[in-house]
């Protein structure tokens, strides 16, 4: 990721703030339309685990300017998530509804440009954890 990136993640996420409750649910129900087996990996009540997702995403993306300070909190998520069920091909499949959620939440401002700036700021980030959670190996394939 290059600075330019960084900074449209940055200027775009902001816009998803004020719609955070909403951009996580819809972001857990396009989930589940893609891949319905990862919802037994979550609690019924999704209250709770809607917060901790944009909570996340407002640390991991403060935190992209210093890559640095985020990696030890990833690498302690990457291993809870092991333990939750999850596994690396669920990664993309994530950060589909991500991304997806992220187009319909910004409209018109999600632009090729911030696209690929999210695109990248995701696959910097899974791969990481992939390869913290479950080895190098898994995270190369």
């Amino acid at each position: 990721m290059n600075s330019t990136q960084v900074k449209l993640v940055q200027e775009s996420f902001a816009k998803v703030v004020p719609i955070s409750e909403a951009a996580a649910a819809i972001f857990y129900d396009r989930l589940f339309e893609v891949a319905p087996a990862v919802k037994a990996m979550f609690p019924d009540d999704m209250s709770g685990q809607r917060k901790k997702l944009m909570m996340m995403l407002a640390a991991v993306v403060n935190g992209l300017g210093n890559l640095e300070s985020i990696l030890p909190a990833a690498s302690a998520l990457a291993k809870r998530h092991v333990d939750y069920g999850a596994r690396p091909e669920h990664y993309p499949v994530v950060g589909g509804a991500l991304l997806w959620t992220l187009e319909k939440g910004l409209g018109e401002a999600w632009t090729p440009d911030v696209a690929e700036a999210w695109t990248a700021a995701y696959g910097t980030l899974s791969g990481y954890m992939i390869s913290e959670a479950y080895g190098r190996a898994q995270a190369a394939e």
